[in-house]
Formats: C-alpha cells, sequence, structure tokens
C-alpha cells in the first residue's frame, strides 16, 4: 500500500517521530512523508510511533491508497524531501 503520513507533535517529540519515520518512508516535506509498505511494516511504524508520541497531545495522520498511480500531486515553491534512501 501506499502511505502519506502527516504529523503535529510536542517539539521535544519531533526528533523521535522524525528519526521513527525515516525508517519507513521518505520524507517529502517538514512533517510529511510517503512511500510504499507492506501491511507488517505499517502495523509496525503505528506501533512505533503509539510507544514515542503522547496521544493526549500529539497527531499523526495516515492516509493509504492501493497505488501512488492512484494520486495527483503538484508542488507549488521549492520541492523539499523526495525520494531518497531510507534508513
Amino acid at each position: 500500500m501506499f502511505v502519506i503520513l502527516v504529523y503535529d507533535t510536542a517539539v521535544e517529540r519531533n526528533p523521535k517521530v522524525l528519526k521513527t519515520c525515516r525508517k519507513y518512508l521518505h520524507w517529502t516535506q517538514r512533517s510529511v512523508f510517503q512511500g510504499e509498505l507492506s501491511a507488517a511494516q505499517y502495523r509496525a511504524l503505528t506501533a512505533a510511533l503509539k510507544a514515542v508520541i503522547e496521544p493526549d497531545y500529539d497527531s499523526i495522520v495516515t492516509y493509504t491508497v492501493r497505488s501512488p498511480d492512484m494520486i495527483e500531486t503538484a508542488t507549488l515553491g521549492v520541492s523539499l524531501g523526495g525520494p531518497g534512501d531510507i534508513l
């Protein structure tokens, strides 16, 4: 499945969330990641993130689709991130 992940967390938790996301997905823009994951990888990612965030304050939203071909994207301004290597 193709996953887009967006997070909004407290400043002190941002580095841990960023590091966790980079293990699974490609950094796209500031707090946005995307990439192909298996169902098992998706479950592992969400479990790892649940262990890092404070659920009463932080927010992580994932969008899943069957194929990246089903999403049309456009960038205005500077293109950040990109399909680099996953750590």
